[in-house]
């Protein structure tokens, strides 16, 4: 039987539902030399293709198109294996199957109540004619996007040491990408040119070269935008992309060391680790290639990153709690401690938080199971619980080496509600590894993990659902450009989890209040960090309406509308949290005006509470917010007004 789209569609009715369904759709022999394998997604509009090698010492490669518009040109497909040879070419194909599968889920947190897991997935076998390795290349093509990876089936020893991989990214010629290394600012070249500018300064012990992190950000010539990122990343070193042979081309590389060697964990000295080990059978991550028709329409597609992870291995969900939370800096005392906790409860928030050195002797290598003297950490959570609000506590990671299981079970009996983990190191097999056995150890003394510095989001979050959040940003506590700031909901924030820590009225931010309201909705994060700089003493005194808005904007939702936006330019997206509606809209340093249709408003009257730029001030942070109150209703078209570096927030409520 040929494959092709009528025969994948066709057979989508007889598939049963979840991930076992594994019914084959066609079966292919060896094919032609120039023909290849194709897999359509359910929708149609995406095609993915496996051009088989026609002849010895050639690549297999993958390409795909989205409706009449090349997402990828013929791109090679290889693992390297410890030798330094590679295992693709000179391989024998055995066969393939196309197989509808449905990963449809319900997450316990997200920016949806449901995510699609229905897809069309191609399964080409091959044996290794040097090494007879048998392995198998999986392409997945979703109504979201596309993935690729490699499945090493059997070898004569069950451990395979791999050096890496090479998956070529050949994006059409034209096409413009968006990258950056660490927390260092975006850079827009095109594939084969990508070198931006890491921040920090890289240590001794860091990859070098061109390199860029995940994800990156790709627009063609036809208007396609595309997120290039990972899933799945297990036993696995995390994947960065090197520039490719010519100017089209970006390819994966793995990475030798952790992202940012540094903190107390030492000082930036350690091993490499260019190759590693793995059992057969083993999965590959996935490559992922969101696509949409503009790049605003990728916001709504993020949930293809989680969903094609593995499920949840955790256990029970019904004790994760996402929220918003109030970090308390030093000097810590127990009166602080109670006052930070009264202004949670008068804010609305759900979590207060305990940063660096609230522990030991005053530097986070110390023992994390003893606070500072004086500090009441067991009396300050049960107060805390009693208002229904939870407690973080920050630990480094050298603790975190040293006396996991002390920890754990120490902040258990405490009541502790999770950790702030920081210096965490991300990179090689042996740190995702390390990150996996944490996170799980964590969750199963029901502690949530937040994790800081430079990571990348993989999925993780599925996998070990107490994993609500993580950094890997130029966050807003370092007070970044406007530009910045509409540049990451299209870039860093489409992956995953943000924790993008809002600065509000600070006397170093680059952008309006309504700029920084605008944030608690246009980045999604569970654990979102609200008030970052500030004490409570700060809104003791005086007028402070606009808090309104973060008193009522929850941080998951059941449903995401991207609006309007352009990377660098400005975004304007909208969510749903039960029967209300919240907007966020966001300017780069130009003044603009947007037109926004309701139309994700269901039937009948709203009345939307507008929290807009007011008149300009010269520091953009000097701009007031202006409240107002209207009536609109799914016909309706928003005028949307912001100053230089602004924003607007709004939130839309039924009216009887």
């Amino acid at each position: 039987m040929k494959t092709n789209r009528r025969t994948v569609l066709a057979s989508l009715g007889a598939a049963a539902t979840g991930m076992a369904a594994t019914i084959p759709i066609a079966h292919a022999n060896a094919p032609a030399a120039g023909q290849g394998l194709t897999v359509s997604s359910p929708d149609g509009r995406t095609t993915l293709e496996l051009l088989v090698p026609a002849s010895r010492g050639e690549h297999p490669r993958w390409a795909a198109r989205h409706g009449d518009a090349v997402m990828l040109e013929p791109s090679r497909l290889a693992l390297v294996l410890g030798d330094g040879k590679r295992l693709g070419p000179d391989a024998k194909f055995l066969g393939s199957d196309v197989t509808p599968v449905d990963g449809t889920w319900q997450p316990p947190y997200g920016i949806a109540a449901r995510y699609d897991g229905r897809a069309n997935q191609l399964e080409a076998r091959f044996e290794d004619r040097r090494t007879r390795v048998r392995f198998a290349i999986r392409l997945l093509a979703h109504d979201d996007g596309i993935a690729c990876r490699f499945v090493l089936i059997s070898a004569p020893k069950k451990s395979i040491t791999l050096g890496g991989e090479q998956i070529e990214f050949r994006l059409p010629t034209g096409t413009r990408v968006w990258t950056s290394r660490d927390e260092g600012e975006y850079a827009v070249s095109s594939p084969g040119r990508i070198a931006p500018v890491p921040h920090p300064e890289l240590t001794a012990s860091t990859d070098k070269g061109a390199l860029a992190d995940t994800p990156a950000l790709a627009q063609t010539p036809a208007g396609l935008a595309m997120l290039l990122c990972e899933s799945d990343r297990l036993h696995y070193p995390r994947m960065m992309f090197a520039p490719g042979e010519d100017e089209q081309t970006m390819v994966s590389r793995l990475m030798h060391y952790p992202g940012r060697a540094t903190g107390y964990s030492g000082p930036g000295d350690t091993h490499a680790a260019p190759v590693f080990a793995v059992e057969a059978p083993f999965t590959t991550p996935w490559r992922v290639l969101m696509v949409g028709e503009r790049p605003a329409a990728l916001i709504n597609k993020a949930g293809l990153v989680p969903t094609l992870a593995t499920p949840n291995r955790l256990g029970s969900e019904d004790w994760i709690r996402p929220g918003r939370a109030f970090r308390i800096r030093k000097p810590y005392s127990n009166a602080g401690a109670m006052e930070g906790i009264a202004f949670a409860h008068e804010r609305k928030l759900d979590y207060i938080e305990f940063d660096a050195h609230w522990y030991g002797d005053g530097t986070d290598p110390s023992d994390a199971t003893r606070p500072i003297d004086g500090f009441d950490i067991e009396g300050i959570v049960a107060a805390a619980r009693a208002k229904g609000i939870g407690t973080i506590v920050y630990v480094d990671r050298v603790p975190a080496m040293r006396q996991l299981d002390a920890i754990v079970a120490t902040y258990r009996k405490w009541g502790i509600a999770g950790i702030k983990f920081g210096f965490i190191w991300e990179g090689r097999q042996e740190d995702v590894d390390w990150i996996y056995n944490l996170v799980k150890t964590c969750g199963d003394n029901r502690l949530l993990v937040n994790l800081h510095d430079n990571l990348r989001p993989a999925g993780l979050e599925r996998t070990l659902p107490n994993y609500v959040a993580l950094e890997g940003v130029r966050g807003n506590e370092q007070f970044p450009t406007a530009r910045h700031n509409v540049t990451l909901p299209f870039t860093r924030a489409l992956s995953g989890p943000i924790d993008y820590t809002i600065c509000y009225d600070h006397y170093m931010n680059k952008t309006t209040n309504a700029h920084q309201l605008a944030m608690a909705v246009v980045y999604y994060n569970p654990l979102t960090f609200l008030y970052w700089y500030d004490a409570p003493t700060k809104y003791r005194t005086g007028n402070w309406p606009a808090l309104h808005w973060f008193d009522e904007c929850p941080t998951t939702w059941d449903e995401t509308h991207p609006i309007a936006g352009e990377p660098g330019e400005y975004v304007a997206v909208a969510r749903r949290s039960g029967n209300r509606w919240f907007l966020g809209a966001m300017t780069n340093e130009e003044a603009r005006t947007i037109h926004l249709p309701l139309t994700f408003l269901s039937e009948g009257k709203w009345q939307a509470m507008v929290f807009a730029d007011g008149i300009r001030m010269q520091e953009p942070r000097l701009t007031k917010v202006d409240i107002s109150r209207r009536d609109v209703d799914a016909a309706a078209t928003l005028t949307v007004k912001m100053q230089p570096s602004g924003g607007q927030a709004i939130l839309f409520e039924r009216m009887a």
